[in-house]
């Protein structure tokens, strides 16, 4: 071996999670990052973080974005996980509505069985259980489930796959509504979960999955919701791929706003013909492929995009400070903690952020070691900007907050690029 040689870095080889082609393609590549919703408690302050490098490929054979797996399921999801769905009120109203469009479409009523993958605090499933409605909850953090449990949403604290799927067919019966929203990103084996749904889905029954959408992503510049959690970035084209190979048929699909703009499929066994494929799966694969989103092309500027969007907002920061401004952030969400790793900030620009959810508040943020505080803080501090993390709520956050015109406080958001508005907009 040469001393050339001695000195070389290893590179190692990546393969697509679904279809194992060879990862060679670069989307973005966003650097060292630690995990996203590993907050730092007081007692851990002066210790040792992992990073993980952040960067998502393509795969040139089924169009899957997706980032190498560096950190298990379990070190991300099943120890003390901080991420509580029910602390927005507009996600919440966004399920309850689900639930009743669920029902007036298909007709689920108390002979049914809903389940859902992920089912975080029981969010969603309440909405069954007001409806008389039986529910099963999947979810692999067991300080979150016990949230669901305490509020009388039946849960199991399982990680989803076809060993558990088959598990829990037998002792529950199969789903006649299986569901489970921002889930499918957060699994390294697509292929064993898909499977999974296939096995718990009920003969005639609907499967339901929300995730964010990589046309969005792309176009909106929405680089931050990507981390280590998000093991894949999901087009309809490279979706409707996946479950086809499972013997699930995508036979509708809706456009949604959530999450700076989302997908919701309803699938089926490709064997159930009772529920014909709507115009609107077919028109989204021509648009998908009409864009481009099955060629290398389409992905090719998106990193020079968002360095752009970082040099921007780096610019306001130090120029709001330099004029003498305070800035404080608003949320602890996941996005951010991309956001701000990867754009290098840290207390020398946001002295701290606040949340609504008690999990957070008193830790600090990953990486930046940005102190998370009650949202009565801002209120103590009168900052002159307060810069929203969680940019997909703006509306809900900049609501609830506009008592900061009292002392002429601005809100900011980042993404998809640099915004100062006043807080009595809405």
């Amino acid at each position: 071996m040469t001393p050339r040689e001695k000195t070389s870095p290893s590179i190692s080889t990546s393969y697509c999670r679904f279809c194992t082609t060879e990862l060679k393609h670069n989307v973005l590549d966003l650097g060292m990052s630690p995990l996203c919703q590993k907050h730092i408690t007081p007692q851990h302050a002066n210790e040792l973080e992992k990073f993980y490098p952040l960067h998502a490929y393509v795969c040139d054979q089924c169009w899957l974005v997706q980032l190498e797996e560096f950190a298990t399921p379990d070190e991300i999801f099943a120890d003390d996980y901080a991420y509580f769905s029910s602390f927005s009120d507009s996600w919440l109203e966004h399920c309850r509505n689900y639930t009743e469009l669920m029902i007036d479409r298909f007709g689920f009523d108390s002979s049914k069985l809903v389940v859902e993958i992920a089912s975080n605090d029981g969010y969603l499933l309440q909405w069954f259980v007001q409806k008389g409605i039986p529910v099963l909850g999947i979810e692999p953090a067991e300080n979150v489930a016990k949230v669901a449990i305490e509020k009388g949403v039946h849960t199991e604290v399982e990680f989803f796959g076809t060993q558990t799927a088959q598990q829990l067919a037998e002792k529950y019966g199969k789903a006649d509504l299986l569901l489970g929203n921002n889930v499918l990103a957060h699994v390294p084996n697509i292929n064993d979960f898909v499977q999974g749904m296939k096995v718990m889905l009920a003969e005639g029954g609907v499967i339901t999955m929300e995730f964010p959408h990589l046309q969005r992503l792309i176009e909106g510049n929405q680089f931050d919701t990507i981390y280590h959690e998000h093991f894949s970035y999901l087009s309809f084209v490279a979706v409707n791929r996946i479950f086809a190979h499972h013997g699930i048929t995508l036979f509708d699909v809706q456009e949604l706003p959530t999450h700076g703009g989302s997908l919701r499929i309803f699938g089926r066994h490709t064997e159930d013909l009772s529920k014909p494929r709507t115009e609107n799966v077919q028109d989204l694969l021509n648009r998908e492929r009409q864009l481009g989103m099955e060629s290398l092309a389409y992905y090719a500027a998106f990193e020079e995009k968002v360095k752009e969007t970082k040099r921007k907002l780096l610019t306001f920061l130090i120029e709001a400070k330099r004029a003498g401004k305070t800035i404080v952030g608003y949320g602890a969400p996941g996005k951010g903690n991309t956001l701000l790793n990867y754009c290098g900030i840290r207390t020398d620009f946001l002295e701290y952020t606040v949340d609504r959810s008690p999990h957070k508040q008193g830790n600090f943020l990953p990486g930046s070691r940005i102190p998370i505080y009650h949202p009565d803080k801002i209120g103590e501090t009168r900052p002159d900007y307060v810069l929203i993390l969680p940019w997909n709520l703006k509306t809900e956050i900049s609501s609830q907050m506009q008592y900061i015109q009292d002392w002429g406080g601005q809100f900011v958001i980042p993404i998809p690029e640099v915004k100062v508005f006043e807080a009595s907009r809405t």
